[in-house]
């Protein structure tokens, strides 16, 4: 491609890429967002709450087989499990703990033997939904923040729910009975709806022709310096990343359409679901920031029912535990393994090193942005701007560095199986291991501070 023109280069990379990949886009979701316009139709007509459960069940169950076919079976024993122990356990205090440990044995289970390594990949988003409510109900009931246990049809309607089933995101019980309850369908709604739905397009098509053309055609680097093999990183993370947001937006698109993803303030309702930030992403204050705003209702679950319980055992104890959940919810692979684990020791590095600069300096350096009312003395001088900077730098380089062994161009059937071991630390070696040194240094740096 670097031989043609400019003009040709984009007239190629339109017609033989954005288009087709955005059409295909649109081919592969278009009977999910029917079904979703479908219920929330279906849930203006006043029908008796029974019933509408009902009817999410089914349409939840038609997008499942539409997207796995006859691999939907294990999404729902995992359900049908799930609901098994809820009622077994209902008169126990810990019902979240016992869910816990029958989801991530089963998913445990699954990853190793019960299914065979690509279907079983192939269906973790939809499982890893159907397991992030169930323990969430769990813990819920525990807490009494739902009062009592649902009933088979509630229960199921809510894993099932047709909005959320297929790309998430996830989404507490009360919530999904609010939709049910089928607000009006407004402009406001509206608008929600198609903006999402461009967005995820748009996200779909950077993934799939500007990352990984737009670099190598505008900064054609030859041979295997050290500078290519980053710019490579980079292409590869920024692909992945976007490949994320798309299915973000998408996930923001088929909620807000079924009637979840709102704020009620007195008689007026805003549409305000978001999944993911990309732009609190790629120029982040922090990797605590990116953490957060990758998937949001994923962070806030996390927080929620991971993160405080195990607070008990100490902060950095309870970033690790997080981790690990987060790890296991996503499946027995190394790859995310090692990425989610390096992202623990990174962000806790960082948060403890910026308080400690914090301190020392009485500057509005931390992670996350100080309130106006802070106590800092020093909040936005040249020095403040310049060490913030610096933290933005190194976090996009921490982006590159994990991001760099999501590599489009390797057979999709390792894609599918997922990177082993030997895929990922050939990357990392062939970077130098240079994020794992680089926050080592940053953690002698705060311990030297004091």
């Amino acid at each position: 491609m670097a031989t043609l023109s400019r003009q040709e280069f984009f007239r190629q990379l339109t017609q033989g890429c954005i288009y087709p990949t955005a059409q295909q886009g649109l081919e592969q979701v278009w009977q999910l967002l029917l079904v979703c316009l479908g219920c929330r139709v279906v849930w203006r007509l006043g029908l008796p709450p029974w019933v509408k459960h009902l009817g999410t069940i089914i349409g939840g169950f038609y997008c499942l087989h539409h997207f796995f076919q006859r691999q939907m079976v294990w999404v729902v024993l995992l359900s049908l499990m799930c609901y098994t122990v809820l009622f077994l356990s209902r008169h126990s205090q810990n019902k979240g703990v016992f869910l816990s440990v029958t989801v991530f044995i089963y998913l445990m289970l699954g990853e190793m033997h019960m299914v065979d390594t690509i279907s079983w990949h192939k269906m973790r988003g939809a499982q890893m939904i159907v397991a992030m409510k169930a323990i969430s109900l769990g813990f819920d009931l525990d807490q009494s923040t739902v009062g009592a246990l649902p009933s088979p049809a509630e229960f199921m309607g809510y894993i099932y729910f047709v909005g959320t089933v297929i790309f998430g995101p996830w989404i507490n019980y009360s919530s999904y009975l609010q939709s049910v309850e089928g607000r009006r369908m407004s402009l406001g709604w509206f608008c929600k709806v198609a903006l999402s739905l461009l967005k995820s397009l748009l996200c779909l098509v950077v993934s799939t022709c500007v990352a990984p053309y737009l670099f190598p055609y505008f900064v054609p680097i030859f041979g295997d310096q050290p500078l290519k093999r980053w710019l490579r990183a980079y292409e590869n993370a920024v692909s992945f990343h976007f490949s994320n947001y798309f299915v973000g937006f998408l996930s923001e698109t088929t909620s807000t359409l079924a009637g979840t993803g709102f704020t009620q303030e007195k008689d007026h309702l805003k549409w305000d679901l978001e999944v993911s930030r990309p732009l609190k992403v790629e120029l982040p204050r922090s990797m605590v920031e990116v953490v957060t705003n990758w998937n949001l209702p994923m962070s806030r679950w996390l927080n929620a029912y991971v993160f405080k319980s195990a607070l008990t055992l100490g902060k950095f104890p309870a970033i690790l535990v997080t981790y690990t959940a987060s790890a296991l919810l996503h499946g027995l692979s190394f790859h995310l393994g090692a990425v989610l684990l390096s992202l623990g020791f990174i962000t806790y590095v960082e948060h403890v090193l910026r308080a400690k600069m914090a301190a020392i300096l009485s500057a509005c350096v931390l992670s996350k942005s100080c309130p106006a009312t802070c106590s800092h003395r020093n909040k936005s001088n040249l020095t403040v701007h310049l060490i913030n900077l610096l933290f933005v730098v190194l976090a996009i380089f921490h982006l590159t560095y994990l991001g760099s062994f999501f590599d489009i161009d390797v057979e999709e059937e390792v894609q599918e199986e997922g990177y082993g071991m030997s895929f990922t630390i050939q990357r990392w070696q062939e970077l130098s291991w240079s994020g794992h040194w680089v926050t080592f240094t940053l953690w002698v740096v705060y311990r030297l501070l004091g």
